[in-house]
């Protein structure tokens, strides 16, 4: 039997466009191919036709499997001598639990490797015309997972810090239903209320949607909201440069079916 191997891709944050030469060369020749559900399915249309395709959803949306299940498909697939590609929403090693799944291959000794893809982290706001990092508005970025209660006892993360950081930009991922008490911890930890602060749902796709407010008011605005996941937040003075720096809108999609190059340009020998 052949030996299996697996690989940790990233397919990018929605738009099939950003996926990898990499990424796509795995796709092309993977025995197996086990997506995330929130990685874009047309993404599949590029792996082979007799490809074992897996979907793995929530809320009823193809497949779903735990992550101990996940890793379990992983294994049993690269041990049956099958190249198997785990394609992840993003980057593989930014939230998306790849680490664990590298860690697993590991210790069955089973040949792995890890493409990275486009994070959401900085692909969404750039599509929403926010720079994470700017010389004049934030010299740093932290990347926050927003799937802990800010106000619980047992929170990891450190929100006093990061409310009073200086020249600091928060990008807070995966959080939709935490985020109203996130943006009070920040508050109440010192963080002006002025703050502008931008929510982008969907982001990189067509249907993107992009909320700015300021720490103070964008409680309230969600409340009236029916946002579609992913959901994202970015805090700080960036988001002050998105009225500026929009770029990505209906009419730019639709020129990006137009080719870079008219027949006029080609050369011919």
């Amino acid at each position: 039997m052949k030996p299996g191997k697996v690989f940790l891709v990233g397919a990018g944050p929605g738009d099939p466009e950003l996926l990898t030469i990499r990424g796509l060369e795995c796709l092309e020749c993977a025995d197996v191919v086990v997506a995330d559900y929130l990685a874009n399915p047309e993404l599949l249309n590029y792996s082979r036709s007799d490809a074992e395709k897996i979907r793995l959803g929530r809320k009823g949306t193809a497949e779903y499997l735990n992550q101990q299940q996940i890793t379990t498909l992983l294994i049993e697939r690269a041990q049956e001598g099958k190249h198997v590609v785990r394609l992840k929403n993003g980057d593989p090693f930014v939230f998306g639990k790849g680490g664990e799944e590298a860690e697993a291959m590991a210790e069955y000794g089973i040949t792995f490797e890890v493409v990275p893809g486009v994070s959401a982290a900085v692909a969404c706001p750039a599509y929403a015309g926010i720079p994470v990092v700017h010389r004049q508005h934030a010299s740093q970025v932290t990347f926050i997972t927003g799937h802990e209660d800010p106000l619980g006892k047992d929170c990891s993360v450190d929100w006093k810090n990061l409310a009073q950081a200086q020249g600091s930009t928060l990008v807070i991922m995966m959080g939709l239903k935490t985020l109203p008490s996130i943006f009070e911890a920040l508050r109440k930890n010192g963080m002006r209320g002025q703050t502008p602060v931008a929510v982008i749902s969907q982001g990189t796709l067509p249907q993107q949607q992009v909320v700015v407010e300021t720490l103070e008011t964008i409680g309230r605005r969600l409340e009236s909201l029916d946002l579609e996941l992913p959901v994202m937040a970015v805090v700080g003075e960036v988001v002050r440069l998105e009225t500026s720096l929009r770029w990505f809108d209906e009419d730019t999609i639709s020129k990006r079916a137009t080719p870079v190059h008219n027949e006029s340009d080609k050369t011919t020998s």
